[in-house]
Order: C-alpha cells, then structure tokens, then sequence
C-alpha cells in the first residue's frame, strides 16, 4: 500500500463529506437549485476519485512510474474540476463575480480525470498477472 496514496485520499475524502454536508445544510438557504446541483456535480466527482485514489494505493504496491502519474492525474483533476465548480457555485455568494473565468478550469480537470483513468488502464495491462 502506498501512504502518500491513502493520506491523500483520506484527505479529499474528509473534504468531500464536509462539502456534502455543507453543501446540503449551510448553503441550502444561499443558492438556486442550479448552484446547489454544481455544488452537488463537485462533491460527487471527488468522491468518486477518492476511491479512485484508495485502488491505486491497493495496486501499488512497487514503484510504477504509471500508476505515480494516475495518482497526479487523479490529484490534480480533484482540485480543478471539482474546486472550480466549487468556486463557480458560490462566486455569486462571495462577491467575487471574476470567478466566473474559471469555467475552463472545470473541463482542464475532467480531462485530467479521463488521462489518470487510461494511465490505470496501461498501468494495469502492463503489470504481470500475479
């Protein structure tokens, strides 16, 4: 198992809950259905590459330039897809309308998710089958 791996991990892990329960609690009462559904679209896919992240930490168990590179891929696509739409939802909310220039940040981190998702891939079919 890889620590930096699960420490990461556990790390985006306690953030997304926290955004969750903020998102369904705190913000509820600040944003339009619209806003609260990006808000919600955020949380989701960092969960999602929370787990992600706790597989790779399983299948790493040497050094693998491959699965080193999906980490950061999957890393790096968290905070700009799911941190972009964070800010997005509540750029409104916190006065600061330049926020709004982030939009391409948000399809630079899906695309960052897609590349650690192949990464795994090759990474996967080249390991020997134990």
């Amino acid at each position: 198992m890889n620590k930096r791996i699960i420490i990461t991990a556990s790390i985006f892990g306690l953030l997304a809950v926290i955004a969750g329960a903020f998102g369904a609690h705190g913000l509820k009462p600040y944003l339009d259905a619209d806003k609260l559904e990006v808000w919600h679209t955020a949380v989701q896919y960092q969960f999602y590459h929370v787990f992600a992240l706790l597989f790779l930490a399983t299948f790493a168990r040497t050094k693998n330039s491959l699965i080193t590179a999906s980490y950061y891929f999957f890393t790096f696509g968290i905070v700009f897809f799911s941190g972009s739409l964070y800010l997005l939802a509540c750029r409104d909310l916190i006065g600061y309308s330049w926020l709004v220039y982030f939009g391409p940040v948000t399809p630079l981190g899906g695309l960052l998710f897609i590349i650690g998702w192949i990464t795994l891939a090759v990474a996967a079919y080249k390991t020997k089958a134990a």
